[in-house]
């Protein structure tokens, strides 16, 4: 009976990790005139203290909004920053329940750390059925510093990655190599990382489309917003061979 009872805990703790939602895990480093080195934004967005107004976080095209207005996406609720450099954690849970989005906003001054923190996320020894996918969104910070020696000293499991900043597939490429990840989405030339860009490869990551795809769907997102040609904008975007 005992022996019975220990294998029916087993199985009830195995369909409860089963059960569980993987998880996307996104770093914003909000947008921060004073300590970045990005083109200057009106000082209303460019606070990297003011999650609520910032232009990575809380205008109409950043991850907030554009994620409580998608379908796909339930909002679930607000918490506060697990340590002092992240102001506050969103959650949002995937129609299908399979996928939980997990995004913390970073202090503009805090960009080196979200950078080491995103790369710590991609090397973690967290199954990669428990953490498929992590996402940057912000100002590439490696235009301006050196990736700490302590953010990769490890390869990863071979985790996805999605890199949304200036010509993240040059700065930040050899970095997610030596990590082990598989870059989905980066980025070739000078561009605005809208959160409505990680919600269209969203769309196709989760439908299990090929990162050819997700790049079309990337591109489409941002010609839109930027008005541009589908060609021009598909130039924006490279992701990983396959």
């Amino acid at each position: 009976m005992r022996l019975l009872l220990l294998l029916f805990l087993a199985w009830c703790v195995a369909a409860t990790a089963r059960a569980a939602p993987a998880e996307i895990h996104v770093f914003v480093a909000l947008a921060d005139n004073a300590t970045q080195g990005i083109a200057p934004v009106p000082a209303k967005i460019g606070n990297g203290d003011d999650a609520a107004r910032n232009l990575y976080w809380g205008c109409d095209e950043a991850l907030p909004p554009v994620f409580r207005a998608s379908k796909e996406w339930k909002f679930l609720g607000r918490e506060a920053g697990p340590k002092p450099a992240i102001l506050e954690r969103l959650r949002f849970a995937h129609q299908s329940g399979k996928w939980q989005v997990v995004a913390d906003a970073y202090r503009g001054s805090a960009i080196r750390e979200c950078t080491v923190d995103f790369f710590q996320a991609l090397t973690s020894e967290e199954p990669v059925e428990r953490l498929p996918l992590v996402a940057y969104l912000g100002h590439d910070g490696l235009m301006d510093f050196a990736l700490p020696a302590e953010a990769v000293t490890r390869r990863g499991p071979g985790r996805q990655a999605i890199v949304l900043c200036c010509i993240s597939e040059r700065f930040f490429g050899p970095h997610l190599a030596a990590a082990g990840a598989r870059p989905l989405l980066t980025t070739t030339q000078l561009m605005y990382p809208g959160g409505f860009i990680l919600r269209e490869a969203l769309a196709g990551w989760t439908r299990g489309e090929t990162a050819a795809q997700v790049r079309q769907r990337a591109a489409g997102a941002y010609a839109r917003n930027q008005g541009i040609s589908g060609k021009a904008a598909l130039g924006v975007f490279s992701v990983e061979a396959e």
